[in-house]
């Protein structure tokens, strides 16, 4: 029946009352099985001429395109006790709503008007700097008019010295005078004695020229006398000139002291009026940090601290905010090998999980359930994988990606390189070649150089 042997049982046994037997019969079959050979071999030689898009497949991820867009972790600035939770998972959150209450665990915030004593503290500092200043200014008018009143004295001292000058000088002359009349005086005496010695004078005349005499050296005595007195009193003058200027120096010198003192004291004080508003600043902000915020419009994800009096620690994670309004990317990984082939700019199929799709990797125009995307951004340096991270979005010439995608859903990529015919993608794969580094029209541009 299978026509295995040369001996044949058809001529001796009828089929014709065997219908089933008769079906088994075969009828040309190697015209037939030609025929499907030939064909499937035409078939074959032409898909071997059809167009091959080469691609890239990795895995990814679903992320946001900017940093600020991400999943989050809120943080605890401070450390404290968790007193109350307004916000429950899966709650929507507008920046600035309070999430949760902490309160202080630092026996140095327990003080429940820290701010108003804090405060008075400043404000006792300030009136403490203001006292200064105003003691450096009424120090500073001091040293004013001991200058004004140090000019009058100077003056005055000066024209008691000029007046003692003039004085010397006047009794000075009369000396002289004096001592001339003496010297008259004396030589008429002399006269006299010896005109009377002769007979030619009477004693009478003699003693009137001593009485003369006597007045005359009285008068220079006198005269003596003044003059020393005028030169006393101009030494006195000038000493009283120089005391002048060393009393006012001193005046001058305890009273530059005391102002550079107070002026010490007045910044010293406002140092400590910033510390303590420094202080008090802290102290305020540190009352805000008891309130966590939402920092931006999102979705509780998680609470990671949990339960009413659980203690927290300084940069504790306490909460996941995933943002509400985020422009989504996909984050893929390349192999270093296939890093030369991504350029910015380069089209990419998405297969988003949970959504079906037919894939013809070679021919992305018949997938059907694929997305589009465009490559952003690519990294300068590979990761702890040995891959190069990759940033797709969005193709806006495709149509938009689902409104239920969500940031961490798993992304299939296809990145989309040259067109070749479907032999070279086989004879590429065969031989274990990379795809083309160049694009169609860089050769073309290539050979019509060369020739």
């Amino acid at each position: 029946m299978l026509n295995i042997s040369s001996n044949t049982i058809k001529e001796s046994i009828p089929f014709s009352g065997a219908k089933s037997l008769v079906m088994t019969l075969p009828r040309k079959e190697s015209q037939k099985r030609l025929r499907i050979l030939t064909g499937v071999l035409i078939a074959a030689f032409i898909m071997l001429f059809l167009p091959w898009t080469q691609n890239i497949r990795s895995k990814g991820y679903v992320t946001a395109l900017r940093p600020d867009q991400r999943p989050q972790t809120v943080h605890s600035i401070i450390a404290g006790r968790i007193e109350k939770w307004y916000v429950a998972e899966g709650d929507f959150v507008a920046a600035g709503d309070t999430i949760l209450r902490i309160s202080e665990v630092k026996d140095e915030y327990f003080d429940s008007l820290l701010l108003p004593r804090t405060q008075q503290q400043v404000d006792a500092k300030s009136l403490a700097a203001r006292s200064y200043g105003d003691k450096v200014s009424a120090l500073q008018d001091q040293i004013e008019a001991l200058r004004r009143n140090n000019v009058l004295k100077l003056q005055q001292a000066q024209n008691k010295l000029k007046i003692a000058e003039l004085k010397v000088q006047s009794d000075s002359i009369g000396f002289v005078q004096a001592k001339v009349d003496y010297d008259i005086g004396k030589y008429q005496l002399d006269r006299a004695e010896q005109l009377f010695k002769e007979g030619l004078n009477s004693l009478t005349v003699l003693e009137s020229r001593r009485l003369k005499f006597q007045d005359v050296q009285a008068k220079l005595i006198s005269s003596e006398n003044k003059l020393l007195s005028s030169q006393n009193e101009l030494i006195t003058a000038r000493i009283d000139l120089d005391a002048i200027d060393n009393e006012f120096k001193d005046k001058l010198a305890k009273a530059e002291s005391d102002k550079y003192t107070a002026l010490s004291s007045q910044f010293d004080a406002e140092a400590t009026v910033t510390k303590l508003e420094n202080q008090y600043s802290n102290y305020e902000q540190r009352t805000r940090y008891r309130y966590i915020l939402a920092p931006q419009n999102g979705y509780i994800a998680k609470a990671i601290q949990v339960g009413i009096g659980e203690t927290i620690k300084e940069g504790a994670e306490i909460v996941n905010i995933v943002p509400s309004e985020a422009e989504l990317a996909v984050e893929m990984y390349v192999q270093p090998v296939d890093l030369p082939l991504i350029k910015v700019g380069n089209k990419v199929r998405f297969i988003f999980d949970g959504w079906p799709a037919i894939v013809f990797s070679g021919w992305p125009q018949i997938s059907n359930g694929t997305f589009g995307g465009v490559v952003v951004a690519i990294d300068q340096f590979a990761g702890s994988n040995n891959q190069y991270r990759v940033l797709v979005v969005e193709d806006p010439e495709e149509d938009n990606w689902p409104d239920l995608l969500r940031i961490g859903s798993g992304a299939d990529g296809i990145a989309l390189l040259n067109d070749v015919p479907v032999w070279y993608e086989i004879w590429r794969q065969l031989n274990g070649f990379p795809a083309d580094y160049y694009s169609q029209e860089e050769k073309d541009k290539a050979a019509s150089t060369k020739k």
